[in-house]
Order: C-alpha cells, then sequence, then structure tokens
C-alpha cells in the first residue's frame, strides 16, 4: 500500500518529502541531525510530519547546496531566511489530480510525473544514494516499463537538453544518471537463459553509443522470459552479421539514435542473413528502433516508437506471452 502523503493533522512523512525533493531519506534524518532542519513533532511525540514551513526550509537548503554552498552555511541560511533570502524555484505542489509536475527546478522537465521532478533535483546535486533511491523506488512503485518511459527517459532528456544549451556544463549529471539508470536496469534483468535457439538479438549500429534504450529492453525481454543476446554499441557489421548466423536469432534489434547512423542497407543485409539446412532456412525479423530510423521506407521491418510497444512486438516474434 502506497505511504500517506498527508494526513488531516497537517504535514507531509518524511518518505512523501524525500520523493518530492529528490533527496534520500537517510539525508533529511542527517540534516536534522546535525543542523536542526528537521519536522514538526506531533503531540503524541512518534509521527513527525513535515509542515509547509519545514518543506520550504528544506528547498531552500537543496537549492543552495546544489549551487555548492557548504551544507552548514547552507542550513543557516535556509533557517535565518525561511526560503525568503532567495527566491525559491521549486514548484509548489502537484497539478491536482494529475500526478504530474510542470516545474523541475534547474531543469526544463515540462508536464511529467511527479517523481521526474525530484529525480532531476538530486541528479543536479550529483547525490547518488538520492538518485539510486528514486529510480528503485520508481520501478517498485510503476514497474520497469512505465518507469523507463515515464521517469528515466524525461529526466535524461531534460539533462541532454540542459547539457546542449549550456556547453559542457551538466555533463558531469548526465554521466551520473545515466550510470544509475544502467545500474538499475541491470538489476532488474534476470539471469540470461540457457543457450536456447532463437534468442533476441540487442544491438546498436556502427557508430551508435547509445546503449540505455536497449538495456531496458533487455531487462524488460528478461522479465517476460524472452532469452536475449546483448551486443551493446557500435556492433561492427562483419560481428553483427557473424553474430546473427551463429545464434540464429528469432529477431534482431538495431538501434540507431540519430539519422546519420541509421543505415537502410544495414538493416536489409540482416534481414537477408539465413541459416539452417537448404530447404528450410530461416531468416530473423529485424526490428528497427530509435529515433534514427524515422522517415525511413523499411518495409515487413517493425519500427516500434516505445518501450512497451517494443516489447509486445519482440514477445510476438519470439512467441512469449505479450506483457
Amino acid at each position: 500500500m502506497a505511504e500517506p502523503t498527508q494526513e488531516s493533522a497537517g504535514g507531509l512523512t518524511t518518505g512523501a518529502v524525500a520523493r518530492r525533493l529528490g533527496v534520500a531519506p537517510t539525508t533529511l534524518r542527517s540534516w536534522d541531525r546535525r543542523y536542526g532542519i528537521g519536522p514538526a513533532v506531533r503531540a503524541d511525540g512518534r509521527h513527525r510530519r513535515w509542515t509547509p514551513r519545514d518543506v520550504a526550509v528544506l528547498e531552500t537548503m537543496c537549492r543552495l547546496t546544489a549551487a555548492g554552498m557548504p551544507p552548514a552555511e547552507a542550513a543557516r541560511t535556509a533557517r535565518e531566511g525561511t526560503g525568503e533570502a532567495v527566491p525559491s524555484t521549486a514548484a509548489p505542489a502537484r497539478a491536482a489530480g494529475t500526478g504530474r509536475s510542470h516545474a523541475a527546478g534547474t531543469l526544463p522537465l515540462g508536464d511529467v510525473r511527479q517523481e521526474c521532478r525530484g529525480l532531476a533535483r538530486a541528479a543536479v546535486r550529483l547525490d547518488a544514494p538520492a538518485v539510486e533511491d528514486l529510480l528503485a523506488a520508481a520501478v517498485a512503485e510503476h514497474g520497469l516499463t512505465v518507469a523507463w518511459q515515464e521517469v528515466m527517459v524525461p529526466t535524461l532528456h531534460a539533462v541532454g537538453r540542459k547539457w546542449a544549451s549550456s556547453g559542457d556544463r551538466y555533463v558531469e549529471v548526465e554521466h551520473l544518471l545515466s550510470w544509475h539508470v544502467s545500474t538499475v536496469l541491470r538489476r532488474h534483468t534476470p539471469a540470461s537463459a540457457a543457450p536456447v535457439a532463437g534468442p533476441v538479438v540487442l544491438a546498436c549500429v556502427p557508430g551508435e553509443q547509445h546503449t540505455l534504450p536497449l538495456e531496458a529492453l533487455n531487462a524488460g525481454l528478461g522479465q517476460l522470459g524472452v532469452p536475449t543476446r546483448m551486443f551493446g554499441a557500435a556492433v561492427p557489421v562483419e560481428a553483427l552479421t557473424a553474430a546473427v548466423r551463429r545464434l540464429g536469432p528469432a529477431a534482431v534489434v538495431l538501434w540507431a539514435q540519430a539519422r546519420s547512423s541509421a543505415s537502410v542497407p544495414l538493416a536489409r543485409h540482416i534481414a537477408a542473413a539465413q541459416w539452417g539446412v537448404k530447404g528450410a532456412r530461416r531468416q530473423p525479423v529485424v526490428v528497427l528502433a530509435g529515433p534514427g530510423w524515422a522517415g525511413r521506407s523499411t518495409p515487413g521491418m517493425p519500427r516500434p516508437t516505445s518501450l512497451r510497444e517494443a516489447l509486445d512486438t519482440l514477445a510476438g516474434a519470439f512467441g512469449a506471452d505479450r506483457p
């Protein structure tokens, strides 16, 4: 059952505040213990709740530490100013009834799930424990597919846009967030099945280094019991062709992030690969994944536009139950 976020007596739980601000609950307890920035205590002395004023102080604390101010100084400034010394950039609350936020602190997230806001703040602060906790909580609450499509991807895109518009700034944020997304995806990828005929081959086309979408697909297929062989980034044509002929896959997923790397001749070359005895030759289903394939004419090659659609397509090709 989901943790209640507010009671009639008022105030948020520590867990709810942590998710909202993108701070690990242990960090909030540490700030309370070290710097006196803690929640109000209810009359019974047991159930601690954060009042709006408590949260305002925390928002200022988060903003100042993200800007590089030492925690002790940030805590003193936050307590003295109660959020007034530095104008707050935090969004007050989610849109009523939608569970989505229109603000993202320092990153332009737009209309996304509330979890993205906390994840973005934690990433900008380079708060690795909080990033990992928030990613794990998103998968636990929503499942892998929704967590990828509606929490991880929007936040990754926001970091990428910020990086692109700020020169070399925020590259460390992108690297840290990508690393922890990859870690969480692999943690939720079941162990590979024993060698079996007709697995699904996952590979980036030559010159393509973006592997996170394939990692998400690999994890999702593993949860469906579909065996995979992950080859990752920038697989040379010769190596990919040899692997296809050796494995006899049910399907080959070719990921291309950029149009410059999406090669239709390569896709046709892989689709034409054959194996098996004469008179019973087989060929793989080639699935084109990623925005690089948009607008390309590729009859007979599915081009799913979401993780859920890709899982459905590949489960059907393998003969497994669809998600």
